[in-house]
């Protein structure tokens, strides 16, 4: 198992339950005492990089600082590719969740789930309810609208991957420009970096492409599965929903559906962001640390 420390964070590797090497960042370590620390859930082909800006601000925190720890998945960032790849599943994948709270020994936490990471919760929320101490969900609820998923597994299934890194922005301005207003140029080079790698001065999305490749085989002249059934035990946690603004992925329904369920639920609008949104930006960071401060 290998521990670096490089950026803000400690870089560490693990066995999942099955044996795949997988990554994970470990912001401020297990010294950071008097709160609970934070676990980071990426989205559907994202990584630990998502989070850097946010584990790096509230890691470094003057008045609480918190330890913050984000999460590859297994086939994404630095993690390892799975040969079956039946594996790239919520219930594998809620299991390789826990395997990195027991190696970072982690007993109880508060989860940001973005997305994917949103609905791991749910069934983290089934398996093992006592490692959750409050819960912060980032564009995703228990039902998922098809036509944000839509364009989700058109945007990941491009043809022409990007030729050089100007090209990846502006493919991702096309892509999500009209969702995001908010964001100005070095957003758009940050969240590049988070989603390519460099091989060769090239970017390389950085996921194995058998995860986009699922999305393909949906049928979606029928109802998409929804999780309302577990997220009926993770409403007996403190939550904070962020809604994107422009969200697609994320009704106003399942948001009055889900407050209906937890009426101390707390909702956040993410103000000119679409899904998902990125937390680190103002105002959407101080209303987040504020949750924080209250739990």
């Amino acid at each position: 198992m290998g521990e670096t420390k490089d950026d803000g964070f400690r870089a560490i590797t693990y066995l999942s339950e099955d044996g795949l090497r997988l990554y994970a960042r470990d912001y401020g370590g297990p010294q950071v005492a008097g709160s609970w620390p934070i676990v980071c859930l990426p989205g559907l082909t994202r990584n630990s990089r998502d989070f850097h800006q946010l584990a790096l601000l509230l890691s470094t925190d003057a008045a609480t600082p918190r330890r913050v720890v984000s999460l590859d998945y297994r086939g994404r960032g630095r993690s390892a590719w799975d040969l079956d790849k039946t594996n790239y599943n919520l219930g594998v994948e809620t299991r390789d969740v826990i395997s990195a709270c027991q190696h970072l020994a982690i007993d109880r936490a508060i989860f940001i789930g973005t997305s994917r990471g949103g609905l791991i919760l749910h069934l983290l929320a089934e398996m093992r309810p006592d490692l959750i101490a409050a819960v912060i969900l980032n564009d995703i609820g228990p039902k998922i609208e098809a036509n944000g998923l839509k364009r989700i597994r058109d945007y990941l299934n491009f043809p022409v991957p990007p030729s050089d890194w100007p090209e990846a922005v502006a493919f991702l301005k096309a892509c999500h420009g009209r969702h995001f207003p908010a964001l100005h140029e070095p957003d758009w080079q940050e969240m590049a970096a988070a989603i390519y790698r460099d091989v060769d001065e090239r970017p390389v999305a950085d996921f194995d492409p058998a995860i986009a490749a699922q999305l393909q085989t949906i049928d979606f002249d029928r109802p998409l599965p929804d999780f309302w059934q577990y997220y009926d035990g993770l409403a007996a946690f403190p939550i904070l929903l962020i809604k994107g603004q422009n969200s697609d992925l994320l009704s106003e329904r399942t948001i009055a559906e889900m407050a209906v369920r937890n009426p101390s639920l707390a909702v956040l609008e993410a103000i000119d962001q679409g899904h998902a949104p990125l937390l680190h930006l103002e105002p959407t960071l101080r209303r987040l640390k504020g949750f924080l401060q209250e739990i």
